[in-house]
Parts: structure tokens; C-alpha cells; sequence
């Protein structure tokens, strides 16, 4: 793949940290630990919740082990892309995904020892942020990828899409 067309996946990724860091800075900014803004009824609402462990606040207090988990994560799969080149898209998708979310979520525990959710379903328990939301979309795909890795890559030769 030319490396220009790497520079996608840098963007989407940088783009996605853009947007969770400023949603988060618009709720710490605009909503009170603990306080929620009805959005679309009880059904969706924006709750400040600070997390100081990971998903499900398992870890809860963790913000070290937390930290060197995410950065072996980040660096195992920087590692694996810049390493298998050429790979299909969805693989450099997934991993721009949880590159960036991992950092969003980063930024936030380096910084502050917690990290700002805001995202409040009333059918899903979990209070969740843009930065998770990229990590879940990137794992689910790049399990998909694993699943379906064979098979889209006799694709791509055979139509020499990226």
C-alpha cells in the first residue's frame, strides 16, 4: 500500500481522539460529576461519571496497571500494522480504532487518574465515551477480520483493492 494512502487510517484515528477529547471537555466543562441532561427522555441521557477503572469499572483504582496495560495494547498493535503491510482495510481500520481510542482514554487517566464517560442508556448499564465506543468498533472488527482474513484477502488480489 503507498504510504499515502496510510494516511487515512493516521486520520481517522487522530480524528476520533479529536472528537472523544472535546466531548469530554464539553461534559467536564458543562455537566457536574454525578449530574445528568435528559437527551431523549430517561432512554438517553448525558451522565458525567469519572471512571477510574476500565470497562464495567472493573480495576477500579488501577490507574497505573491501567495505564501500562493500554500502552502494551497501543504498542502491540502499532507493532502489528507497521509490520504486516499491505494488510486489508478493515485491518488498518480496526487498529485505528483502538489506537485511538486507547489514547483518548490514555490522555485522560495520565492526566486526570480517572476517565470522563458521558454516554447513558437506560437498556445498557455501562456509562460509556467516544474513545470506548472506537475501542469496541475496532475490536469487534478486527475479530471479524481474523474470522473473515482468508477469504478477504483472496478478494483483494483478485480486484487489487486496498
Amino acid at each position: 500500500m503507498p504510504r499515502n494512502l496510510y494516511m487515512r487510517y493516521y486520520l481517522m484515528g487522530i480524528g476520533l481522539l479529536i472528537v472523544d477529547q472535546l466531548t469530554k471537555l464539553a461534559v467536564r466543562t458543562n455537566i457536574a460529576v454525578g449530574e445528568s441532561v435528559n437527551i431523549l427522555g430517561s432512554f438517553f441521557r448525558l451522565t458525567h461519571v469519572e471512571n477510574r477503572g476500565a470497562a464495567f469499572s472493573i480495576l477500579s483504582g488501577k490507574t497505573v496497571l491501567l495505564i501500562i496495560v493500554t500502552v502494551l495494547v497501543m504498542i502491540i498493535a502499532i507493532a502489528y500494522l507497521h509490520k504486516h503491510k499491505g494488510l486489508h482495510w478493515m485491518a488498518y481500520t480496526s487498529g485505528a480504532l483502538i489506537i485511538s481510542g486507547g489514547a483518548g482514554n490514555l490522555i485522560d487517566r495520565a492526566v486526570a487518574g480517572h476517565v470522563t464517560d458521558m454516554f447513558d442508556f437506560s437498556i445498557f448499564p455501562p456509562v460509556f465515551n467516544v474513545a470506548d465506543i472506537g475501542i469496541v468498533v475496532g475490536c469487534g472488527m478486527f475479530v471479524l477480520y481474523v474470522l473473515l482474513e482468508n477469504k478477504l484477502n483472496e478478494d483483494k488480489k483478485k480486484d487489487g483493492t486496498q
